[in-house]
């Protein structure tokens, strides 16, 4: 017999239609299976309304050519493009200069880059870089490369059963030694958002950079990263309704003006002779070769298209799917939820009794619903909760709470069939 679910829905933020906004998403008009397609894996990646696509498409039609290095007119307009894209990301996070905004292929690229010149750098064997026990696997391996080079001490500050950070052991962890404290601003399989007012505060009474993976906060939350004080901060563009394969690292400009570069090559140059080569000024210094420039210029439509919707909006609709999603999976049984702590972003991760997540993913999408299965590349959140996987569904502006009706019949009929 099927179980019934029972939530209270609440309206809509003044001003905001989410039925307008799916309009701009071509592919939520899609069929799969034969049903319209209900996405919910946005924390994976989300999608693309057409004006960041159209954008694109001009580009490549109308604008392409090579960056910074022309004098005709096409390597000027998409030079200027590209720039205005990195003064829109400047604007988006209130970074104080452009010279902060270095473009990368995304949150793993600006995590290895900031790894890469610290390795350079600053540590030295007996050093400490201070981590999460909740990150994604991108901020864990740089550090553990670096092991393999380096004898640096990876500390671990760890999490409570509700997913939530446990402050007082990171408070422990801070010594003399630390170096670099590299966190997770919301987790992408907990959903958790962290205390990093607090962490960058401590940090900086002893003098300690810190460097937030912001790759699932920065389509969810207001950034600010002067009033955050934070000294990098990465995410990708793919994760905010832009384009794969562009990303970006803020930085701090007197502590980029401080470091080495990442690689080596065109456009990070001021003069290059056999015996010697200088540098180019910020953000250049950091941009070896050819950039992506169309997923730059992408990016930046992205963000205008977030701006005209407005974050106060889109945090407001995201938390209203979050509660009802919440309420109404906690209904159902046989399913727990995998991370409950106190403050949470979009995503609800979730196991069941009898039922391997990875089936769970098989059988809803054959009923048109496209979640995330599997460790969410957390292995060790998943050996923290002593389970293989999970299924997550993570939402976006354009979901509705039609959606999570969706998404909990399809769960009950799951619980029928396999039980």
């Amino acid at each position: 017999m099927a179980t019934e679910i029972v939530t209270q829905k609440k309206k809509e933020p003044h001003s905001f239609n989410v039925n307008e906004i799916r309009a701009d998403f071509p592919i939520l008009k899609e069929i799969v299976h034969g049903k319209p397609l209900c996405y919910l894996d946005n924390a994976a990646t989300t999608q693309k309304p057409q004006a960041v696509i159209d954008t694109i498409v001009k580009y490549y039609t109308h604008q392409n050519a090579n960056i910074h290095r022309g004098v005709h007119y096409l390597s000027e307009l998409a030079t200027k493009e590209f720039e205005d894209a990195r003064i829109k990301v400047k604007d988006f996070i209130n970074a104080s200069s452009e010279k902060e905004i270095i473009f990368t292929r995304g949150t793993t690229e600006s995590i290895n880059l900031v790894a890469n010149i610290f390795n350079k750098a600053i540590l030295k064997d007996g050093d400490e870089i201070i981590i999460s026990a909740m990150e994604h696997h991108s901020n864990i391996v740089p550090w553990q490369l670096i092991q393999e080079q380096k004898k640096i001490k990876l500390k671990i500050i760890p999490i409570d059963d509700n997913g939530d950070i446990i402050y007082d052991e990171f408070l422990k962890l801070i010594s003399e030694k630390t170096k670099l404290i590299s966190i997770v601003y919301v987790s992408n399989s907990l959903g958790t958002i962290n205390p990093i007012e607090k962490i960058i505060e401590e940090a900086h009474r002893h003098n300690i950079p810190v460097l937030i993976d912001a790759a699932q906060a920065i389509q969810h939350l207001k950034i600010d990263v002067q009033k955050l004080n934070c000294d990098f901060l990465a995410f990708s563009g793919h994760k905010i309704y832009g384009p794969t394969g562009i990303g970006v690292l803020y930085g701090k400009e007197k502590l980029l003006e401080s470091l080495p570069p990442f690689q080596g090559g065109g456009d990070m140059i001021s003069k290059v002779t056999f015996e010697k080569t200088t540098f180019n000024e910020l953000p250049y210094k950091f941009e070896a070769g050819t950039s992506n420039i169309a997923d730059a210029i992408g990016l930046g439509t992205a963000l205008d298209y977030i701006s005209r919707i407005g974050l106060d909006n889109i945090i407001a609709h995201e938390t209203k799917i979050l509660d009802y999603a919440t309420k109404s999976l906690m209904q159902i049984p046989g399913l727990k939820i995998i991370g409950q702590a106190k403050h949470k972003s979009s995503v609800v991760s979730f196991v069941f009794d009898n039922i391997h997540p990875h089936d769970a993913g098989t059988f809803l999408d054959f009923e048109g619903i496209a979640i995330r299965t599997g460790h969410h590349c957390t292995q060790p959140v998943m050996d923290r909760y002593n389970i293989p996987a999970t299924s997550r569904a993570s939402f976006a502006v354009y979901n509705t709470e039609e959606e999570v009706d969706i998404l909990v019949k399809g769960i009950i009929k799951l619980i029928e069939v396999f039980n």
